[in-house]
């Protein structure tokens, strides 16, 4: 069966809000105070959390990747604790995924943000039986931008793997499409929204009203 396939973070919902307040806590606990913004770092918080614990530390003038790493677990426990008190879903994005299963597509996600903290986000959200399958960072032992992440998000939705294609809103999702040999649509209301054209995909999403027109036209 044909099938959709969603990242999660800056592509189905703004999580950046509350990524940030994690990495800030872990700040804090450093006795560096804040270090980022929660509207002028979203594209590094939709980039994951080592790469929020990288820059925090550099602008405190203090770099250091076995703190990065040493911070890790930390930010994902703050993060686990308040998971959705600013992220929200983007306008449009239910409505358009129940639109694809009413036409007879399988939808799923597949997304770099571990398994447990995904199904806690969407479950919090309210969407999570929306989706015929979803595979996190350490579902499988690979991630994107491997392909296998996508191609068993596929196959555990009950889709063909030569029928789909790919949603999101960064370079890696842009690779893993590229790896896989599927379409890619990248969405430029995210927070690097206005860098997804130069990774020239085989279409741009502005909102997720077209998201059916735009799937109908890449895999029929």
């Amino acid at each position: 069966m044909r099938t959709v396939v969603f990242d999660l973070d800056g592509t189905l919902a703004n999580t950046s809000g509350d990524l940030i307040a994690a990495a800030n806590a872990c700040f804090r606990d450093l006795g560096l105070g804040d270090q980022l913004d929660a509207a002028l770092d979203q594209k590094t918080a939709v980039r994951g959390a080592k790469a929020m614990l990288r820059l925090g530390l550099e602008r405190a003038g203090v770099p250091d990747e076995d703190v990065v790493d040493a911070q890790y677990q930390p930010l994902l426990n703050y993060y686990g604790q308040a998971i959705s008190t600013h992220t929200y879903l983007y306008d449009g994005a239910i409505t358009a995924i129940n639109g694809l299963v009413d036409a007879g597509y399988r939808v799923a996600i597949c997304t770099n943000k571990p398994e447990a903290l995904a199904i806690q986000l969407l479950t919090a959200l309210g969407v999570l039986d929306h989706f015929h399958a979803m595979l996190g960072s350490d579902t499988l032992p690979v991630r994107k931008p491997d392909p296998e992440h996508l191609f068993e998000t596929v196959r555990r939705a009950g889709g063909d793997t030569t029928r789909c294609l790919l949603v999101g809103d960064t370079e890696t999702d842009s690779k893993t499409a590229r790896a896989a040999g599927v379409p890619s649509v990248l969405v430029t209301f995210g927070p690097a929204g206005e860098d997804m054209a130069a990774l020239m995909p085989d279409a741009l999403l502005d909102h997720y009203d077209d998201l059916g027109a735009v799937v109908r036209r890449l895999i029929g």
